[in-house]
């Protein structure tokens, strides 16, 4: 990454190695040093209670996550594989970063910074310049691989896991763009998109290969039984094995319903949000795709 960006402004969104030394500890040598940045979208989503960040903010950082993962993929031939807020780390004007976390020592504990007032509009105690400020940087390479030579079968932060990986099956740059995809969403609601819970006769995989079902329809045959291990979760095509009463619901009716979006607002998300969750991954949306959308630039 280091190296393509000196030939590359694009990596600005992307960690960078600044310089390297050999400390032997009980975990082995330790090489990399790297910028100092701010705390994660996680502790900033945390400081928001539930209700998602404002709209403006959304967009600008996902331009950037965008940006970073078009560079990775297109530039350095690298799949990031574990996309998610913990993984977007903040940086920018210090004040603005204080103003909004006082105390990020701690994510783990909601606080409510009043960042909105009325209607969903940003409140008064805190300017929507302090948040328009802040720039945000994927972190955290511990998990990538090369598009042509992956390490693992296993990679991504369940929530946030492609289809493809879930069921077994080879996987290439597509799976950070469904992660783009549930962190775009949880951005902006304050939920996740997929949050899979295990049961006594189920398991977390079962369940989240049921939510994706629930949300985007019946998974053709030739994904579902492109794998030799399919029987693992499918008992006939488009019949899970052990789940067997789903609740269909759209991405539609869970904005409008559970989150009061207008019709005029889910549209075009919606019209964002989908390409990236497309089951095939060849025919999901790529990074350079989803940068030219116009929810984006709206």
């Amino acid at each position: 990454v280091s190296s393509m960006k000196k030939k590359d402004q694009a990596g600005e969104h992307i960690v960078c190695l600044l310089d390297d030394f050999k400390m032997i500890g009980e975990n082995g040598f330790h090489i990399l040093l790297l910028r100092a940045l701010g705390p994660s979208l996680r502790c900033l989503m945390g400081s928001c209670e539930a209700q998602g960040l404002p709209l403006p903010f959304v967009k600008k950082s996902l331009q950037q996550v965008l940006a970073g993962l078009y560079f990775l993929h297109e530039r350095c031939r690298i799949i990031h594989a574990d996309i998610k807020p913990e993984n977007v780390l903040l940086y920018g004007c210090n004040k603005s970063l204080q103003k909004l976390l006082p105390n990020t020592l701690d994510c783990s504990q909601s606080r409510d910074l009043r960042l909105w007032g009325p209607g969903g509009d940003l409140g008064n105690q805190l300017e929507e310049s302090d948040l328009m400020s802040i720039q945000v940087k994927i972190a955290d390479l511990g998990s990538a691989c090369w598009t042509y030579k992956p390490f693992s079968r296993e990679i991504q932060t369940q929530p946030y896991r492609a289809l493809e990986v879930l069921l077994g099956l080879d996987y290439g740059t597509p799976v950070d763009i469904w992660s783009m995809g549930c962190l775009a969403f949880e951005m902006t609601t304050g939920e996740c998109l997929f949050d899979p819970q295990p049961g006594k006769y189920f398991s977390r995989d079962d369940d989240h290969v049921a939510r994706i079902i629930e949300l985007l329809g019946r998974i053709p045959p030739q994904i579902a039984f492109s794998w030799n291990k399919s029987t693992k979760f499918f008992s006939r095509p488009g019949a899970l094995l052990r789940l067997s009463r789903l609740s269909p619901r759209s991405l539609h009716s869970i904005l409008a319903d559970r989150h009061g979006w207008t019709k005029r607002d889910v549209t075009p998300f919606a019209g964002f949000l989908l390409p990236a969750l497309q089951y095939a991954p060849e025919r999901r949306a790529t990074a350079a795709q989803c940068l030219q959308h116009a929810w984006l630039s709206a």
